[in-house]
């Protein structure tokens, strides 16, 4: 299957290579222009692109740069995978590309991909979502450089005591936990911190509330890493036997399965 002349906005995963959707490594190896963000997208993953590709880096280019490339490459004929890490959709920065994109009038698509937040919930074995325990998990950032709306500073989201993921906040650990404990959360509650999700270099660390700063400065972790916090991240839970789902209960019914009596 051939590809379109447009801008194929690519999410490549969380770092290993084989996490990159069936569709999406089909862009990357057929695209005529591959431009990737190299400082998060293995440089293996790119090296599928064709032979007879233009393969930029974006690291260190202006959105401008970026956008002219692409924007001349489609009007030429020719078709663009755009690689993103993770899934482009979260904190992808894509928004800003999108606009220009409409306005110079060049088509794209987005190709979802896998967020580092499943790669870190898989990488220390954890449900996310566990029954009678939290059924939400909110997916946020502490405000830095970047600011956070009116209503989503972390000590407002945490007061609905969800499973609450850290993107981009490795440098704020201590603010953020002073923000959680202002929420109500105990000291004790469990967090895992993942840098580099599924990457060779890999680092994962159990700690919690109140051992997270130190954790994170024992284990030299400040960039690359996503914070996992609540109750489900308790390494505990497999053991324990509880908060079991209706999904295999035999006296739940649903349109496969008719509910089994207990016979007593």
């Amino acid at each position: 299957m051939s590809l379109e002349s447009k801008v194929y906005i690519v999410g490549a995963g969380p770092g290993d290579v084989e996490l990159i959707t069936v569709k999406g490594m089909r862009i990357v190896s057929q695209a005529d222009v591959v431009i990737y963000t190299d400082s998060l997208v293995r440089d293996e993953l790119v090296e599928m692109a064709s032979p007879n590709a233009r393969v930029y880096k974006s690291a260190g280019m202006a959105l401008e740069d970026i956008v002219n490339l692409m924007v001349d490459a489609v009007t030429q004929g020719k078709s663009v995978a755009r690689v993103h890490t993770g899934d482009p959709s979260v904190f992808g920065a894509i928004l800003e590309q999108i606009s220009l994109l409409r306005k110079a009038g060049i088509a794209y698509e987005i190709i979802p991909g896998v967020s580092s937040v499943f790669a870190a919930a898989a990488a220390i074995g954890a449900e996310l979502t566990v029954p009678d325990l939290t059924q939400t998990v909110i997916l946020t950032r502490m405000g830095g450089r970047t600011p956070m709306p009116e209503g989503e500073q972390l000590r407002d989201l945490a007061r609905h005591h969800s499973t609450i993921a850290l993107y981009l906040s490795a440098t704020l650990a201590k603010k953020a936990v002073d923000e959680f404990l202002e929420a109500g959360w105990a000291p004790e509650t469990p967090v895992a911190v993942v840098q580099k999700a599924t990457w060779p270099d890999q680092k994962i660390v159990r700690t919690t509330l109140s051992g997270l700063v130190r954790a994170m400065g024992d284990a030299h972790i400040s960039s690359h890493a996503m914070i996992l916090a609540g109750w489900a991240l308790d390494s505990e839970l497999p053991d324990k036997g509880e908060h079991k789902s209706k999904l295999y209960d035999k006296s739940f019914t649903h349109r496969y399965r008719k509910g089994v009596k207990t016979v007593e």
